[in-house]
């Protein structure tokens, strides 16, 4: 059996673009996107944690103020 599997594409402005194809500038830049992509995703969760934490201090402040 072989494993047959589609070439990766990017996609811009609606075109698709086989990787393979493109320059290796190009093919860099992607990758570069991908990291900053990633790394907008960590900073997204840690945003998501630290928004919990202060709904959470200041509920405890409400609380503490009010009695």
């Amino acid at each position: 059996m072989t494993d047959v599997t589609a070439p990766q594409t990017w996609t811009i402005d609606d075109k698709e673009y086989a990787i393979d194809d493109l320059s290796e500038s190009a093919k860099s830049q992607i990758i570069n996107i991908r990291v900053v992509d990633q790394e907008i995703a960590g900073l997204q969760q840690k945003l998501a944690i630290m928004q919990t934490a202060r709904n959470a201090y200041a509920t405890a402040l409400k609380s503490e103020i009010e009695g």
